[in-house]
């Protein structure tokens, strides 16, 4: 479903991923594990059209993506949460809720699937985005993400700061959606946070993937968590 080939990007003159190739195939969860500044977070933005990309494409479903102007990525079904959520402040929850509607090309019934996942911000709809609970806007950001009815959803650290009964909820949501066939990848620094619930795992070194394996290996064998992370 979600195919990178050969992907090289970064920031300007400054190369940070470099021909770096994995797939995620539908139902499937991929946790992508590395330390601060091996390319994680720039992975993510390369798949969305946020950076421009040096060598390799990205394909969705079998269509290259790669060249896409950013706002028409989640028209192919890309839902993407970003680190640090990047809602929309001054608006309510409704309205970032009816943006992501926006971009997928969605409507009512949409908006109710959606609510229906997350009650808590049904009962927030007109509640500027601002004054909700850090949970709260991890919730609206996922909510916001699933608008698009994505093929594909891209997650950016999103238990960072979370006490353990949102954690828990925002893990539930994934796993659902993984049962309704979408392709997950998922960066986390909490490795206890997703590995119960990953299929497969790939590290990132220094901008290039060093391995991908089963999750049930490193479950097993926990010092390739030493060797590439440290921990």
């Amino acid at each position: 479903m979600l195919r990178l080939e050969g992907v090289s990007a970064g920031y300007g003159s400054a190369q940070v991923l470099r021909a770096i190739s994995l797939e995620v195939q539908p139902g499937e969860i991929l946790s992508l594990f590395g330390r601060n500044g091996a390319g994680k977070t720039t992975t993510m933005k390369a798949i969305m059209g946020l950076l421009p990309l040096m060598a390799g494409a990205v394909q969705v479903g079998g269509q290259v993506i790669s060249g896409l102007p950013a706002h028409r990525v989640p028209g192919t079904g890309v839902g993407y949460i970003p680190q640090g959520r990047r809602l929309f402040t001054e608006l309510t929850v409704a309205q970032n809720i009816e943006i992501g509607l926006m971009a997928g090309g969605q409507g009512a019934a949409m908006r109710a699937r959606v609510l229906d996942l997350f009650p808590r911000l049904a009962e927030r709809l007109d509640q500027r985005a601002q004054t909700l609970s850090g949970g709260e806007q991890q919730m609206l950001a996922t909510a916001r993400a699933l608008c698009v009815n994505p093929k594909v959803l891209l997650l950016d650290e999103p238990t960072e700061g979370l006490q353990p009964s949102m954690i828990a909820a925002i893990r539930q949501v994934v796993v659902q959606m993984r049962a309704q066939g979408v392709a997950v990848l998922l960066v986390e620094q909490r490795v206890d946070a997703v590995l119960s619930i990953a299929d497969r795992v790939a590290f990132l070194e220094n901008g290039v993937i060093r391995e991908t394996l089963a999750a049930e290996a490193l479950r097993a064998d926990h010092g390739l968590l030493e060797r590439y992370l440290g921990v």
